[in-house]
């Protein structure tokens, strides 16, 4: 996929300085750009390889006047960071843009489908699913039966979808994870065996949320687990039954989530989190890296440790921690003084 200078210019709506017909086919970064790519130019500490760079097009601010010869054809614009990040977007879309049903792949009794739905190869929707417009779900996905994905919403490669599931409309859900699948559930009977508890909610997740890689949202035992618009969730993540994530909550990779516990809107949640059951986090609340939080949490905390408690605690006391093996050897040079 080819684009010109004039193209490019039109999309940013910036002027070119150069060959309005030079071509690119690929992005770069400015000091490793080589013929036929697309770079940029927005920090000055990068200043010195605009006049080294082999990329065919450099994207720069308005203001920026060159003080040596150049072989880049520049695009001026207002923003060069703002305008390289529109283009990755564009570009993003432009790529994604499929269409068409592709086969083999099975599409199952009373399934309603927009326009404009992208059905990879060796895909299953199952009975009465209903997908909005704008739809893709890439190669090897399976959508179980009673599923409903509002419009614009990407499944890529290898997606599974449990039934009864819900997803609104904007969402992205990345290869590999699991939506509804059965909570972990078990009791023992009087022998000590454990026995399933049946898992009889869904799932439902709201308008714009993101989902990253491999990652599992349990359906509810009964009623629903949720997450709110705006969610973004990143690789390798568990969610458990019945919990509930607030609008616009982020959360890093390999954090789980037990059972029935909710999260407030517009946390934020460090990477190797654990979060225990049946508790409850507030609004605005941040938790830093591999916390173990087994309590519940105030609105506008921000919390750290395992078990985790006031960050600005965590950090006065880690000091002393990490001074200890010192401390107690003055304690007992003390003593012997005595």
């Amino acid at each position: 996929m080819k684009f010109t200078a004039e193209q490019i210019a039109g999309i940013l709506e910036g002027v070119v300085v150069g060959n309005p017909a030079a071509e690119v086919y690929k992005l770069a970064k400015i000091e490793e750009g080589t013929e036929g790519s697309l770079t940029f130019l927005a920090n000055p500490k990068y200043l010195n390889y605009i006049y080294t760079t082999q990329a065919t097009i450099t994207i720069v601010n308005a203001t920026f006047e060159p003080e040596q010869e150049l072989t880049t054809t520049l695009i001026k614009v207002e923003d060069a960071y703002k305008s390289f990040s529109k283009l990755l977007e564009y570009y993003n879309q432009v790529k994604l843009m499929k269409s068409g049903i592709e086969q083999p792949s099975v599409i199952s009794d009373n399934v309603t489908y927009g326009e404009n739905l992208y059905l990879g190869s060796f895909c299953y929707i199952g009975a009465n699913v209903k997908i909005g417009n704008n739809v893709k779900i890439y190669p090897n996905s399976f959508v179980g039966d009673n599923v409903i994905i509002g419009d614009d919403t990407i499944l890529f490669a290898g997606v599974r979808v449990y039934s009864e599931t819900e997803i609104g409309k904007k969402c992205v859900i990345h290869s590999g994870s699991i939506i509804g699948s059965d909570g972990f559930g078990f009791a023992p009977n009087e022998e000590g065996v454990y026995n399933k508890v049946p898992q009889i909610g869904n799932v439902i997740i709201e308008d714009n949320v993101d989902i990253g890689a491999c990652t599992t949202i349990d359906r509810a035992t009964l009623g629903s687990t949720v997450i709110r618009k705006g969610v973004k969730l990143d690789n390798q993540i568990q969610i458990a039954h019945n919990v509930e994530i607030g609008e616009n909550t982020v959360i890093a990779s390999q954090t789980g989530v037990a059972g029935s516990t909710k999260i407030g809107k517009n946390c934020m949640i460090g990477g190797q989190v654990g979060i225990v059951g049946h508790i409850t986090i507030g609004n605005n609340v941040k938790i830093q890296a591999q916390s173990g939080v087994s309590r519940s949490v105030k609105d506008f905390e921000t919390i750290q440790g395992s078990p985790a408690f006031n960050y600005g605690d965590f950090s006065k006391s880690y000091v002393v921690f990490k001074n200890l093996p010192k401390i107690v050897k003055d304690i007992e040079d003390l003593k012997r003084k005595k």
